[in-house]
């Protein structure tokens, strides 16, 4: 009787008290929800070719409570897909973890074509075991625009738990575009609802939710010319960066970074020795030198500090400084590039010629206080805002900084080089081409923008009259149109050019290289050769900037590049020279259609330069990167009584 009441009870007990519970699990083993991938946004360059697509890719997944025996079945996957068995093992255990019950696991994320019909021809016999087919991003100019947009790749541990729609397996962008308009293009996933017999069979589903599709976007880069610009640059074998910008809506229309690498390897997944490879290439080709590399500007900084002595008064443009090639400062010995000298160098010649002596003289005057605020007023020392991940905001030197960098005071003598864009300055190319555009548009420092829609963005404006600023523009004209000028490689009888040339010290030079050419010196402590300029011809505007690492001096390394992109874009010669005088806005002549996306700024008094003010206005206020304080950027840089910029 005692056991047939103890019976009786454990029924009562399954059946009634536990029995909706029971009934719920039966409900949960016989229905399976599973995600509906949304297809990611599309990507197009600015003429409408798609430079982002998604394509069909198929996985193999696992769902451990329909498999009998796990390790036979990690078995025949090994020797469907190759794949190492403790590695398979590795993978499975790992996402038994974190999936939910009845969710795949995937142990072969990307599987060939030809390979799934062998799959699929035995996969009857191994229960547990599905073919899914999932979106795979896929770049089909690869390389090219891997800089810029990036790559997507599975989400890890740490996105998967900040971001509650993602899933194990599920891909996020990593970095470029992708990642930072992940929010955009990422999209929703939809729920398909499933039921299925003890066997795991599938009996019926039904769609829950549909998928929602990532928004595309519209880039502002101009494909055709991104792979002119990149087969130009590698013509000269060295690593480097162009960027190819609009100077009135600060439009990026190219950006190049050598050497690259090909973006779609990552959407595939790489192995342990492609990541390697790519990470420990001396050449760096997984950085975008044009907004993560920072160098020392050599004697683009000239036009800055030009800039900087006519907002303060301290450079009458007819005064003359003579140059015999050395300053002396104390016992210290400052020698200029042309060892002959230049003779009497007034500010027109000087920057034509890159004249270090009458700059030196400059950065005497000015001192590190001013040309430190005037720099950073001026945009560097802090990152552009532009839309890309990890940008570098570079170095402005600052007696504060030294003193906390090295616990030593600033020196008279590093003015002097500080003059030359030399010692501890560190430049970004894109910062060098929103400055030159800044000089272009009448002193508005624009956001660079990479997506084609935006409407310009001011972020601050120069600390210049538009009289002092078209001063320095017809000096980079005369540097261009001049026999001795520097850039005289871009000249053009049927557009107005103006540029500047630069060559930055890596190293100082043994006393036994000094004089040698360029080829003679080991590579690594040869000089980086820059060029900045901007053309106008038949009404449109465009601001170059170019860095050949380790090329030697701008004009020769840089010139031929920037040249034949100048050429690309007005095309044959002919036509009429566009002067100087016919562009307004320049000289301030005509409103600037920039005004109304800014506020009205004053001019910083002399005596307030220090502070660095720059203008905001709602939604076009500079981003916080524009105010925070920078931060040590390490590179090689040289300091000291032989440092020379041309």
């Amino acid at each position: 009787m005692a056991l047939f009441c103890a019976f009786a009870l454990r029924l009562w007990y399954l059946q009634v008290h536990k029995g909706e519970q029971f009934a719920q699990k039966a409900r949960e083993n016989r229905l399976r929800q599973e995600f509906v991938y949304a297809p990611r946004g599309l990507i197009y360059d600015r003429d409408g070719v798609l430079v982002a697509v998604n394509e069909p890719a198929y996985a193999l997944g696992l769902i451990r409570e329909d498999v009998a025996d796990i390790e036979k079945t990690l078995a025949q996957v090994s020797e469907w897909t190759g794949q190492d068995i403790a590695e398979l093992r590795a993978t499975y255990r790992q996402g038994r973890k974190k999936v939910k019950p009845f969710d795949r696991i995937i142990l072969a994320p990307n599987i060939s074509f030809d390979l799934l019909s062998s799959i699929e021809a035995g996969s009857h016999r191994w229960p547990g075991l599905e073919i899914m087919v999932r979106p795979r991003r896929n770049y089909p100019q690869g390389p090219l625009l891997s800089q810029i947009l990036g790559y997507v790749a599975e989400a890890n541990d740490e996105e998967i738990t900040r971001d509650t729609d993602l899933q194990l397996a599920d891909t996020v962008g990593k970095q470029g575009l992708e990642y930072v308009l992940e929010s955009q293009l990422r999209g929703r996933k939809g729920l398909r609802q499933m039921e299925v017999d003890a066997s795991g069979r599938l009996l019926n589903e039904r769609q829950v939710s549909q998928p929602s599709s990532g928004q595309s976007m519209t880039m502002a880069i101009d494909l055709d010319l991104q792979q002119f610009a990149t087969e130009e640059m590698e013509k000269l074998g060295h690593a480097g960066a162009v960027v190819v910008m609009e100077p009135f809506t600060g439009q990026v229309l190219a950006m190049v970074s050598t050497p690259t690498f090909d973006n779609n390897a990552f959407a595939s997944g790489l192995s342990t020795e492609q990541w390697a490879a790519l990470r420990d290439d001396p050449r760096h080709p997984l950085q975008n030198k044009a907004t993560q590399g920072v160098y020392p500007p050599g004697s683009t900084f000239k036009l800055l500090v030009a800039l900087a002595g006519l907002h303060e008064g301290i450079i009458d443009p007819s005064e003359t400084v003579f140059c015999g090639g050395e300053m002396k400062l104390g016992r210290r010995v400052f020698r200029c590039w042309n060892k002959h000298g230049h003779g009497r160098v007034d500010l027109k010649r000087g920057l034509v010629e890159s004249c270090d002596v009458y700059f030196y003289e400059m950065g005497n005057r000015l001192g590190v206080d001013r040309m430190e605020a005037f720099a950073k007023a001026s945009g560097f020392g802090s990152t552009t805002g532009i839309d890309l991940p990890h940008e570098k905001g570079g170095l402005i030197p600052s007696r504060n900084w030294k003193l906390q960098r090295f616990g030593e005071r600033w020196q008279g003598g590093e003015n002097l080089n500080f003059a030359i864009g030399q010692g501890y300055t560190l430049v970004s190319p894109l910062q060098l081409a929103r400055f030159v555009s800044s000089l272009l548009n009448g002193g508005f420092l624009l956001k660079p923008l990479l997506v084609d829609s935006e409407e310009p963005v001011v972020q601050g404006r120069l600390l210049a009259t538009a009289q002092q600023i078209k001063m320095v523009l017809d000096t980079m004209v005369a540097t261009v149109d001049m026999d001795r000028g520097t850039a005289r490689r871009l000249r053009r009888s049927d557009a107005r050019m103006g540029g500047k040339t630069g060559t930055a010290q890596v190293v100082k030079l043994k006393t036994e290289d000094r004089g040698k050419k360029t080829e003679e010196i080991a590579y690594e402590f040869r000089d980086h050769a820059w060029l900045v300029s901007w053309g106008v011809k038949d009404g449109r505007a465009v601001v170059i900037v170019c860095l050949v690492e380790h090329g030697g001096h701008g004009g020769e390394a840089a010139g031929p590049v920037s040249r034949a992109i100048y050429d690309y874009l007005f095309g044959p010669l002919g036509g009429t020279s566009t002067t100087m005088d016919n562009w307004p806005y320049v000289a301030g002549v005509e409103p600037n259609p920039l005004e109304k996306y800014a506020i009205p700024l004053q001019i910083v008094p002399k005596t307030a330069a220090k502070a660095g003010k720059t203008g905001k206005s709602g939604k076009l206020a500079a981003p916080k990167s524009m105010t925070q304080p920078v931060g040590l950027a390490s590179a090689d840089t040289t300091e000291g009584a032989n440092s020379v910029s041309r």
